[in-house]
């Protein structure tokens, strides 16, 4: 299991302390010094069954310089969204959690880090 974070959320801190209480096993991606390429967050939002804009931090400075706000959210844009991720990973929601089974989460709540956990149980 793989977690991306930014060691300055609260969020990110939050959920790696769940993993460690659940003596979990993963590895720390910090995305902002590691940015994924075009083709992992293509794969990663394939696994999170969502769309580039839903994982887009809308509030960043960046996406306000980009316009993001007022890009069209369709087939066509997909990977012009991606490029902008890709291009400016402050502008990507997390902590994002990949396990090992193929499955993906935005793990913005305990709850959501649990439900991973409990996912990664039920299929072992």
């Amino acid at each position: 299991m793989e977690i991306w974070i930014n060691p300055q959320c609260s969020k990110c801190a939050s959920a790696l302390s769940i993993l460690d209480a659940e003596q979990a096993q993963y590895t720390v991606r910090h995305y902002l010094e590691d940015p994924p390429t075009a083709a992992e967050l293509t794969a990663v939002l394939a696994r999170l069954e969502l769309e580039p804009w839903h994982i887009t931090r809308l509030g960043e400075p960046a996406a306000a310089e980009l316009g993001l706000a007022d890009w069209p959210r369709d087939d066509e844009s997909r990977q012009r969204w991606i490029e902008a991720l890709a291009g400016h990973p402050a502008l990507i929601q997390r902590p994002i959690i990949t396990a090992d089974d193929g499955t993906a989460t935005v793990a913005r709540s305990p709850e959501a880090v649990h439900a991973t956990l409990d996912l990664r149980k039920d299929r072992a």
